[in-house]
């Protein structure tokens, strides 16, 4: 019988026969990464040289670092709008719609409503970002339709995506509340949500709405919803807006802050040595004022 300790001696074996360096075998990993200079600012001439990656505070040899809006990588992302959010956030609606719209030709879109733990797409990914905006509809606001917001990520869309080259983001707007699961420090939902994620790679960023009826003015479901999303989107290498616990005015001030980290995104691959399982992520540079956002873990296979 083949053990591990016997695999990874042949392993080494052959690498020093084909003239590979040990540091060369692993197991590939992508993940994106959002690279912020002072106050938000474009860093300079950033390459891979400047980036560190450490998987369990052991460091790992970086592959590949390239831009996300390039020819070589793009991006596919996608709208989900929670049907259970309250109606007037209609008003923000211009602003998302002039999102979809600003976003590179080589970017997909795709948008999405989330309904009794499913995602019901009302358009698939495609280029033609016309077509994206126009799908943006009001949602049918009935209080808790979503059912869990965090089961129809996992079960309806992270699974379902096909990976390829491209980086995979979501934009969510919601409550974060989980009629499903209830308010509470422990939501099994949210944890398999995160897993699947960051499995896959996918960034998720949300934005706060209300929901309808009693749980958009419910003060224990909206804190519990918050931090059930701000917790999400730290995990996966995302960003979370919210404006207290009101809704915001504007989603503008967002939404052009993610236009620009689109812009200042890469897909980072480096190989992954040691243990297989979930894995803490570090990532770092000595590039003074500038920091690098990731997920908080990655998924190393068997």
């Amino acid at each position: 019988m083949l053990t591990p300790k016997t695999l990874a001696v042949w392993l080494a074996v052959f690498a020093g026969a084909a003239g590979v360096k040990a540091a060369d075998v692993g197991a590939p990993i992508s993940v994106v990464v959002t690279v912020e200079g002072q106050k938000d600012s474009a860093p300079g001439n950033f390459t891979r040289d400047d980036v560190m990656v450490f998987l369990d505070k052991e460091r790992m040899r970086v592959t590949d670092w390239s831009p996300i809006l390039s020819d070589k990588k793009g991006l596919q992302l996608w709208l989900l709008i929670d049907d259970g959010t309250d109606t007037s956030v209609a008003t923000q609606f211009e602003d998302l719609r002039k999102f979809a719209l600003e976003q590179s030709p080589m970017t997909e879109i795709g948008v999405g409503y989330i309904r009794n733990g499913s995602v019901q797409r009302a358009q698939a990914l495609t280029t033609d970002h016309a077509l994206a905006a126009q799908a943006i509809r009001l949602p049918i606001a009935q209080p808790g339709i979503s059912a869990s917001p965090y089961l129809a990520l996992v079960d309806d869309l992270i699974k379902k995506w096909p990976h390829g080259e491209q980086a995979r983001e979501i934009v969510m707007v919601t409550s974060g509340v989980d009629p499903d699961n209830g308010p509470g420090a422990i939501n099994p939902y949210l944890d398999q949500a995160i897993d699947a994620a960051q499995r896959a790679g996918v960034v998720v960023h949300a934005i706060y709405y209300a929901s309808a009826g009693h749980l958009g003015h419910s003060q224990w479901q909206i804190y519990w919803g918050q931090n059930y999303l701000s917790r999400l989107a730290e995990e996966t290498g995302g960003e979370f807006f919210w404006q207290g616990d009101t809704n915001p005015v504007s989603f503008r001030a967002y939404l052009n802050e993610l236009s620009e980290h689109f812009g200042n995104q890469y897909l980072l691959t480096f190989l992954a040595q040691g243990k297989s399982g979930f894995r803490r992520l570090k990532l770092s540079t000595e590039v003074p004022h500038v920091s690098l956002v990731g997920p908080s873990k990655v998924y190393v296979g068997k």
